[in-house]
């Protein structure tokens, strides 16, 4: 298993607020957040349970693309440079409803380019 890096506590108020903006489709209109749940842990990480409608995908397909995964990770990090992503993302149920999640943290130490 990797190191992972030691996170910023931060409140649960400002994690929602910039889930819902990572979780916020640009080219979908009208842009609205697709986040549904926001998990806290004990590390100072957190999960985004978002719904799938987030991709846009092509017809016939049910899952997200590694390389949609991978634009989707490098958006947040361009306009959050201070949240890391981690790895491993994918697939869960929200009240019996297919969702997709996401883990992130805010680092603790300051990003620097």
């Amino acid at each position: 298993m990797t190191d992972l890096p030691h996170f910023r506590k931060s409140s649960p108020e400002f994690a929602h607020k910039v889930a819902e903006e990572m979780l916020t489709n640009p080219f979908q209109t009208p842009p609205k957040t697709h986040l549904i749940r926001l998990i806290a842990y004990e590390d100072n990480h957190f999960r985004a349970v978002f719904n799938p409608a987030y991709f846009i995908l092509p017809e016939g397909e049910a899952t997200p693309s590694k390389s949609q995964w991978n634009t989707f990770k490098k958006r947040i990090k361009r306009h959050h440079p201070a949240v890391f992503i981690f790895k491993d993302h994918g697939e869960t149920t929200h009240e019996g409803q297919r969702a997709f999640y996401i883990d992130f943290g805010f680092f603790a130490e300051p990003y620097k380019d």
